[in-house]
């Protein structure tokens, strides 16, 4: 099943590639991406319909890791389909809080689904056989109605869910690339007219990139009020460095298997080393 699922979404994924060079409309690219993707998961649901799953370990791999990953792109490219074919026709500030709206959207789901968010993103597995096996549901672990409607030998009551949760994440790094074009003057413009002097920044941007997202959740600017974008940007400017779609590499950074703060742990072993070595003289 996972050798079948692997090779299933590599081929999703390189149609969706080429779609996206065909043509860079949105609308355009979420059409014709909406029908590889409903082409392709009719293909896993028919293979994993016929298959027998040998265990349930396997079966909620399936459901939890698997599935939701082709379930999340369909997602995506219907989202971003009604969102483009949505926008309104103004000025940029009107397009702009268009996207802002939508946004927010993203954090009511945030919000109304946070105790199984928290659940997911940090591992746990106690409640799996309930979330992720087929026919084993409790009413009161927020069911959505859609669930009673779906056919349940190729649906679970939570794998849609997850689908989601994977969906948003690029959905809203879709919405605030989006926002920042409509912005008069973008990053690259303002580093070109900049003179530097300043040392320069020899580490990986991911390392870099880290780094801000550190500080920034640590609050150590202007009192935690400035933004993201804003420190990213003094960042860029002070190592002369083209950071591109910072929010990007961090979704990769947190999807790590292992060791998410590589970085940040390799600076503290650093520094407890540099530590010990000035005690010693």
């Amino acid at each position: 099943m996972k050798l079948f699922a692997e090779s299933l979404l590599s081929e999703l994924e390189q149609q969706l590639k080429f779609i996206h060079l065909e043509t860079e409309n949105p609308i355009e690219v979420s059409e014709q991406a909406i029908k590889s993707c409903l082409a392709t998961l009719d293909k896993l649901k028919t293979f994993s319909i016929k298959y027998k799953f040998p265990n349930k370990k396997e079966e909620i791999e399936f459901f939890r890791d698997i599935k939701p990953k082709f379930v999340s792109k369909l997602i995506y490219c219907n989202e971003i389909y009604n969102i483009e074919i949505k926008s309104p026709m103004g000025s940029k500030k009107t397009i702009r809080s268009h996207y802002k709206r939508e946004l927010a959207k993203l954090k009511i789901f945030f919000k109304e689904n946070q105790e199984f968010y928290r659940y997911y993103r940090t591992g746990n597995n106690y409640l799996d056989v309930s979330y992720f096996t087929r026919l084993k549901y409790d009413l009161k672990l927020m069911l959505d109605i859609t669930y009673f409607q779906a056919d349940h030998r190729f649906t679970t009551s939570h794998d849609y869910k997850v689908a989601q949760i994977l969906a948003n994440q690029e959905i809203r790094i879709f919405l605030e690339e989006q926002i920042e074009k409509l912005k008069r003057k973008p990053i690259k413009a303002q580093l070109s007219s900049l003179h530097h002097k300043g040392p320069k920044w020899t580490g990986s941007k991911v390392e870099l990139i880290e780094l801000i997202y550190a500080l920034h959740a640590e609050g150590v600017f202007n009192n935690g009020k400035s933004g993201l974008k804003e420190v990213a940007t003094v960042f860029a400017s002070a190592f002369n460095i083209d950071l591109g779609q910072f929010n990007r590499v961090f979704l990769e950074i947190r999807n790590r298997k292992s060791d998410r703060t590589k970085f940040l742990n390799t600076l503290k072993n650093k520094l407890i080393i540099r530590m010990d070595d000035a005690d010693e003289n």
